[in-house]
């Protein structure tokens, strides 16, 4: 990793790595589970470019020179949880209460993905290092699909833990905890 620099950075100055970004999405999710078609690229910098103004955004990519090898994106959640994306499947799986103390509020992180020829060099880690440093109160969480087995284990070993387990034939979404965040799976029942 002594070649690439992560790091973070405003909202305009992320936006100026969009190609970077948009190549990195493309690769990263072609990939199974997710299986994204190279279009849903597109779809996502537009989603970022209006994602970029939501309260706490913060954002760093992983550079070799001017090449994108990975990007991280996390914001504030809203208080309550809107009723768009996965937070209602979210907000049932943990119910009212706990979403609202272990999620709203929080650094929620939205995208993290490394191109697959850079695997293995810590820049997902360091990435993900960036973008939740300053959660409040370490309250920083993230939502996955624990088909992607590789993804889980990677947040497992830096810590982050599974508070929700998705029904078998559901969508196979589960939120995580960060490491420090103060609601440890091991401290309550479960949901």
């Amino acid at each position: 990793m002594a070649d690439v620099l992560v790091r973070r950075l405003s909202a305009p100055d992320l936006l100026t790595h969009r190609d970077g970004i948009r190549q990195v999405y493309a690769e990263a999710f072609a990939e199974p589970p997710w299986h994204a078609d190279p279009a849903e690229a597109d779809v996502y910098l537009e989603r970022l470019a209006g994602d970029t103004g939501r309260p706490g955004f913060t954002g760093a990519v992983a550079l070799d020179g001017d090449r994108v090898l990975g990007f991280a994106t996390a914001w504030t959640s809203e208080t309550p949880l809107p009723a768009t994306r996965s937070y209602p499947r979210v907000s049932a799986a943990l119910g009212a209460e706990r979403t609202a103390a272990w999620l709203c509020g929080g650094l929620e992180v939205d995208e993290l993905a490394v191109t697959p020829g850079a695997h293995g060099r810590g820049l997902g880690r360091t990435l993900l290092e960036a973008v939740t440093r300053d959660a409040p109160a370490g309250r920083c969480w993230l939502l996955t699909s624990v088909k992607a087995d590789a993804t889980v284990r990677f947040y497992e070993r830096l810590g982050w833990r599974q508070v929700t387990h998705p029904a078998p034939n559901g969508y196979g979404t589960a939120v995580f905890l960060g490491p420090r965040h103060p609601a440890r799976p091991d401290a309550f029942p479960p949901p």
